[in-house]
């Protein structure tokens, strides 16, 4: 009976997800204040449409566009979204915390707040999907990069150990050599092109700048690196490691509290992006996936496939990229799952704060914030608040579904 209803549940929550992940992709069709489809002077438009192209670069606004609201044109025929709102559209009509029961200054009932508004005039639920998208990025993107961070590391850990890695000593120079200079080129030397790309916006193209040429330099010297041990064979070649120096790495990590240094980093940096809180916590969420994946292989090492393909002479890399990671992923899944809600729940938490996040970015914290002004304004604490914890909750029944599932002793 008890594993009925956790299959039940299971399921309910896949079906929220889905839900979810489907308000966030048509989110700008659902809740938009520009019309879908309008006719005006005998000409067809499509505003919805071509707010991606001029979001992409590949189209313009016309200048009759521009002089006034979209609800206030005079249309031959239009077809609104059903949420006549965008997340960020001010109705300087229902200011100061309106009501979902209040009385409305609306022009007909196809306008009315139907979650009311927030001290500023702005939707509830367009705020609502606003912060699904938001919340969704943010678990996907830094669960993405603390994914490839923590199977990279955690497989090297487990199956290299400490005895199997060695590398010529020049290897090991040029490395040491090519991440300094890389360091060097791409930030250090860079301190001034990086301070003025921050004033200007472009710090995300400023940093990726900076990590090209680092990549491209560790490239290069691998590439000489690889050319040398090739001229020069006999060499001599130094153990590295590579279980110590990743756990050691692990401990460290472990060790800086998240809050402080995601508040730390937020204190310098002028204009305030949710691409930075993504990064900030997939930077900080690698070490318990890499932990999971390192015990994986350590047990993978010693099947007799993996030792069928050492004796068959395959190169240490070609096993562990090709053989033995992809059979040690079962358990990323489940610690993806229950990474993705606790990287909603601390995008939350900073929005809340009024940390991290732009000041117009709706999120589901920083509406939640807003309560804080206006006790009396229930609906910004519930619905926000449901919406938290019913994501946050679905993220947390999958992840044990998955446990149940891909587990073999619990499925017995």
């Amino acid at each position: 009976m008890m594993a009925t209803r956790h299959s039940a549940l299971g399921r309910w929550a896949i079906r929220f997800l889905w839900g979810v992940a489907l308000l966030s992709l048509c989110s700008d069709f659902i809740a938009n204040e520009r019309p879908l489809y309008c006719r005006i002077d005998g000409q067809s438009y499509y505003p919805v449409l071509r707010q991606y192209g001029v979001s992409l670069g590949l189209a313009d606004w016309e200048g009759w566009m521009l002089q006034e609201p979209w609800q206030e044109r005079e249309y031959e025929r239009v077809v609104f979204a059903p949420i006549p709102y965008s997340a960020g559209t001010i109705d300087h009509r229902n200011t100061r915390f309106v009501g979902p029961f209040d009385e409305q200054r609306i022009r007909s009932k196809r306008f009315r707040h139907w979650l009311g508004t927030d001290h500023l005039g702005r939707d509830v639920a367009a705020g609502l999907i606003g912060g699904a998208r938001t919340a969704l990025l943010v678990g996907l993107v830094s669960m993405a990069i603390a994914g490839l961070i923590g199977i990279f590391l955690g497989g090297f850990a487990g199956y290299l150990g400490d005895h199997r890695m060695r590398l010529p000593l020049s290897t090991i120079l040029l490395n040491a050599l090519g991440g300094y200079l890389g360091l060097f080129y791409g930030f250090i030397g860079r301190q001034y092109q990086l301070a003025q790309a921050g004033e200007e916006g472009r710090t995300v193209v400023a940093l990726l700048a900076g990590a090209a040429i680092l990549l491209g330099v560790l490239v290069g010297v691998n590439i000489l690196a690889w050319g040398l041990a090739r001229l020069f064979p006999r060499q001599p070649k130094v153990r590295i490691p590579a279980d110590l120096l990743v756990m050691r790495l692990i401990e460290i990590m472990n060790s800086i509290p998240a809050l402080f240094l995601i508040l730390s980093v937020a204190a310098i940096i002028s204009r305030p992006s949710i691409f930075y809180i993504m990064v900030i916590i997939g930077l900080l969420s690698w070490t318990g996936i890499a932990r999971f994946v390192r015990a994986e292989m350590l047990r993978i090492r010693e099947l007799e496939y993996i030792k069928a393909a050492e004796v068959l002479g395959y190169g240490q890399w070609r096993i562990l990229l090709r053989h033995a990671l992809p059979n040690a992923l079962t358990p990323v899944l489940i610690t993806l799952a229950f990474g993705a809600a606790g990287a909603i729940l601390s995008e939350a938490t900073l929005s809340f704060l009024g940390i991290g996040v732009a000041p117009e970015e709706v999120t589901w914290g920083s509406m939640l914030s807003e309560a804080r002004q206006n006790f009396s304004a229930w609906w910004l604490a519930i619905f926000p608040g449901l919406a938290i914890f019913l994501t946050v909750t679905s993220l947390n029944l999958l992840g044990d579904r998955l446990n149940k599932t891909l587990d073999p002793r619990l499925r017995k």
